[in-house]
């Protein structure tokens, strides 16, 4: 699956990227693996990173982790590292919090 995203807030950008899905015969358990390149703008700071995905399902039970790939950081991005919750309204709409820090890259 491709995916094609837009961020808003402190981080401003648009993303792109692949996700590979794979389902059980258990219901509600799955898993999930993705990668997406972001671009744009973070706290007024211009470049871009990479987000890798990581997701499972236990019957039902949701585990996520979105983690910066060590050293995607580029332009004013460079040496980027954090990790990102997505939060699912009952609406299905999606919000994501975002821990980051930059440090000056190697």
């Amino acid at each position: 699956m491709r995916l094609d995203k837009q961020y808003h807030g402190d981080l401003e950008a648009a993303a792109k990227g692949q996700m590979l899905t794979a389902a059980t015969n258990v219901k509600g358990s799955a898993g999930y693996v993705a990668i997406e390149r972001v671009i744009g703008t973070l706290g007024g700071r211009n470049g871009s990173f990479i987000l890798q995905h990581s997701g499972t399902m236990t019957q039902g039970v949701p585990e996520l982790r979105i983690t910066v790939v060590p050293d995607s950081g580029t332009g004013q991005l460079a040496g980027i590292a954090g990790k990102m919750t997505i939060n699912i309204a009952p609406d299905g709409k999606h919000s994501y919090d975002f821990e980051y820090t930059l440090t000056a890259a190697n």
